[in-house]
């Protein structure tokens, strides 16, 4: 089968053999989305070899153990945990310690025109989601499941930093629980996609941005320089929720962090099922974020047009 892989940071595509019978379900792939994890995965990020993407949406092929999936158009939950240890007997892979990682860790990925993950990590897609909007599950899983960390009641002031897509996708969610959200962004035309929704923008460099105003802040702008802007904004005792991952080191002053007793939260991977449903109700609507798809064997274009400034969602169709 064709797939877009990375080796010491180079992205080509390749001939690799398709998924073996390993117990797996075997997924056609309809389309993917390439992300910024795969952008930084090709600088060294994860050190990760192999085939890159998660963000997917396909159709089963085969599932032995689950008969019924045959057929069906799915996504999938990406971290596949061993089965065994305490966070996996109690259904949450995500920081098993021996876990792999769709596209990222240990797992080649879904650029491709087949990818296998347990059928226990598969959620059927209404029909009701078109294939475009399926590919988003993942990454708006990744948005909401900010709620698992953090409280948002109906007078939580909230910024979000960063108007990429996951950032865009953030302000989204953090929309649906009040009106008091804001984006702080570079690209007035990617954020007029939230403000139409009752978003307030804050544009970096044009308009002056309130300091110590925001009881959360959520860094999803993927770079350093975003969390300065956080310390700034967030009030004292407030929290910061960090989304971005990144190759390299980065360097913070930690003094305000501990003046003003500021809580830092990572967080990475929501569940599917919410986003699913949110995609299937409408109550978040993605299309605005589709920049352009590629045929999977113009894969390596694609990730240089992914890459360029104020682009947004590229798919993949193999």
């Amino acid at each position: 089968m064709k797939a877009l892989r990375v080796k010491d940071h180079r992205v080509q595509l390749a001939d690799v053999p398709a998924p073996g019978q390993n117990g797996e379900a075997l997924v056609r792939v309809v389309r993917s989305g390439i992300c910024n994890t795969d952008l930084e995965i090709i600088r060294g990020y994860a050190g990760f070899n192999g085939t890159i993407g998660h963000e997917f949406v396909g159709v089963v092929e085969r599932a032995d153990d689950s008969a019924g999936l045959v057929g069906k158009r799915v996504v999938g939950e990406i971290n596949v945990g061993c089965g065994m240890c305490e966070l996996c007997v109690v259904g949450d892979p995500r920081h098993c310690a021996a876990r792999t990682v769709l596209g990222i860790h240990g797992r080649d990925g879904a650029h491709a025109e087949f990818l296998a993950l347990p059928a226990g990590n598969l959620i059927e897609v209404p029909e009701t989601v078109a294939d475009a909007a399926a590919v988003f599950a993942e990454p708006l899983a990744a948005a909401y499941g900010i709620f698992e960390q953090v409280t948002v009641g109906p007078e939580t002031k909230v910024a979000v930093i960063g108007d990429g897509k996951l950032g865009l996708l953030c302000a989204m969610t953090m929309r649906l629980r009040n009106d008091l959200v804001s984006l702080i962004g570079k690209h007035p035309e990617k954020m007029a996609i939230v403000e139409k929704l009752g978003v307030e923008v804050l544009l970096l460099g044009r308009e002056t941005i309130p300091t110590r105003n925001f009881d959360i802040v959520v860094e999803a702008s993927g770079s350093e320089t975003g969390f300065a802007t956080a310390l700034e904004v967030v009030k004292p005792r407030g929290k910061i929720v960090l989304k971005s991952t990144f190759h390299g080191s980065a360097k913070w002053e930690t003094a305000g962090i501990v003046v003003d007793e500021i809580s830092i939260i990572g967080s990475r991977c929501g569940r599917l099922a919410p986003a699913v449903e949110l995609l299937a109700s409408n109550k978040v609507k993605v299309d605005d974020l589709i920049s352009e798809e590629f045929g999977l064997e113009n894969g390596v274009l694609a990730v240089k047009q992914a890459e360029k400034p104020g682009v947004l969602k590229i798919l993949l169709r193999p």
